[in-house]
């Protein structure tokens, strides 16, 4: 699949139609979606109409977007008018929202061609996607192998290359860790800088939309037409979007003298030595570029796991108290009373690890608990971003594996939870802090299993960001390799 400014290229030169590419994309889903599963739902009768309007406005000599006909997969927890959003989970099963959520409806007006609802963990809450109750997504270079989580799905379609881009979801690492599995460039931004308006909540203060492209260019068009105020929803930022993807310049020198930090407490015990050595190399490249290294320390880094996990578990609990089968969704049909309808729905409408976080968070917000767990995470919270903020007094960027491991076998860790949420260790601080993050490949380990380097920036240095991704991306041949 081409770039979109190839694609864009094409279109306006009038070489290939949006209905051509956006028919190329759908055979390839037909084709791959036996062995991927990436997509829960295939919207092609909405995808041809969509290009076939993208090239009325070419034929009538108007402009077009750069994202105008491109093939884009979507996250099943952002709501699309008109088409189901499951969030994976049994009890949305039959779910079909009545509006569009912010971030598809700017798709829409851009032009995009939205090619279907990709597969996640429920509700969002898994590192693997084998969690979604419809089915299990393969990872393009092994599918033996789990894309990761929650936005494997999303990460899959492009590394498959079953479309050009697609949008996912992060709280814990949930676009940076499938990026890094399945080789591909995904971004978290900083958080209220893409409104989540129309974003199924998991943790609403963890929360945030980004997006996947196989090039770090790709990645910056799409987070142009998603970034922005929006007045539906509070925590939207006010704030100026500079045009990130052509501000990108493959010369790093050209910014002046970019200082660069290796968080030391994401090397040493439990990182893959594969994953080390491709990290440090990446580190030394990016030094042969200009950047100034140092070693900086983020003592508290390490209690970002144990905080988040009691954290986003307590939103959940709250959040998905409205699931009781009365409003919408899946109701049990073998009750006898109304209490018995809500146990009985919930029961046989969640998954394991669904319920799991409920008892986890509804117990860390229990009477008599809150102060001991909740409050006190909320403060550890604080000294992780305090950590961050000390470390970008000293340098701009900070870098660090993605995951500790690359993709493991699908059902390896499935019986055991806590090597599982393991894997979100390095990417969980930068959704504690709202910091905006991005993981780029840069590597594979002797298996052939792509390597994630990740990139963290202070809040609102999306475009910093991005171009030192740039920078490194454009000096390597890592991103140009494919399943």
């Amino acid at each position: 699949m081409a770039s979109i400014r190839e694609l864009h290229n094409q279109l306006i030169n009038k070489e290939r139609s949006a209905e051509e590419i956006t028919q190329e994309s759908l055979e390839r889903i037909q084709a791959l979606e036996p062995k991927y599963h990436s997509f829960l739902h295939v919207t092609a009768e909405q995808a041809l109409e969509q290009a076939r309007k993208v090239d009325a406005k070419i034929a009538a000599g108007e402009e077009i977007g750069m994202l105008a006909g491109i093939p884009i997969g979507i996250k099943d927890n952002l709501c699309t008018k008109g088409i189901p959003t499951t969030c994976a989970s049994k009890i949305l099963q039959n779910f079909v929202p009545p509006y569009e959520s912010t971030v598809t409806q700017k798709l829409n007006e851009a032009g995009a061609v939205m090619v279907g609802k990709t597969n996640m963990d429920e509700f969002a809450m898994g590192s693997s996607t084998e969690t979604s109750a419809y089915q299990t997504t393969a990872n393009p270079w092994d599918i033996s192998r789990v894309p990761g989580g929650s936005s494997g799905g999303s990460a899959a379609a492009v590394a498959g290359g079953e479309c050009v881009v697609s949008l996912g979801s992060d709280t814990g690492g949930s676009i940076r860790q499938p990026a890094s599995f399945c080789g591909v460039v995904g971004m978290k931004p900083t958080y209220g800088l893409v409104s989540r308006y129309g974003l199924v909540a998991y943790a609403s203060s963890l929360d945030q939309i980004g997006p996947f492209g196989r090039s770090v260019e790709d990645t910056a068009i799409l987070l142009n037409a998603i970034a922005g105020y929006d007045p539906k929803d509070s925590t939207s930022l006010k704030t100026e979007i500079p045009d990130y993807a052509s501000a990108l310049r493959p010369d790093l020198k050209a910014r002046g003298k970019i200082k660069v930090g290796i968080i030391k407490e994401t090397f040493g015990e439990g990182l893959d030595s594969a994953v080390e050595e491709a990290v440090t190399k990446a580190i030394d490249q990016l030094q042969a570029l200009g950047a100034e290294i140092q070693v900086i320390s983020c003592p508290r880094f390490r209690y970002g796991l144990a905080s988040y996990y009691i954290i986003a578990p307590s939103e959940a609990s709250a959040n998905l108290a409205r699931y009781d089968g009365v409003k919408y969704g899946y109701r049990t049909e073998e009750a006898d009373n109304l209490l018995s309808m809500y146990t009985r729905t919930r029961a046989t409408g969640f998954g394991t690890e669904v319920k799991r976080r409920i008892m986890i968070g509804t117990y860390a917000l229990s009477a008599g608990y809150y102060d001991a767990y909740y409050l006190k995470a909320q403060k550890v919270r604080t000294l992780i971003k305090e950590d961050f903020e000390k470390a970008f007094k000293q340098v701009d960027i900070l870098v660090s594996p993605t995951a500790p491991t690359t993709a493991f076998k699908a059902g390896e860790k499935t019986t055991d939870p806590l090597s599982m949420y393991l894997n979100d260790l390095m990417t969980i601080p930068v959704n504690l802090a709202g910091l905006p993050g991005i993981s780029v490949p840069c590597g594979f380990d002797s298996q052939g299993l792509p390597i994630g380097l990740q990139l963290i920036s202070n809040v609102l240095r999306e475009s910093l960001l991005l171009n030192v991704a740039y920078a490194y991306e454009q000096s390597t041949d890592w991103h140009l390799k494919t399943p």
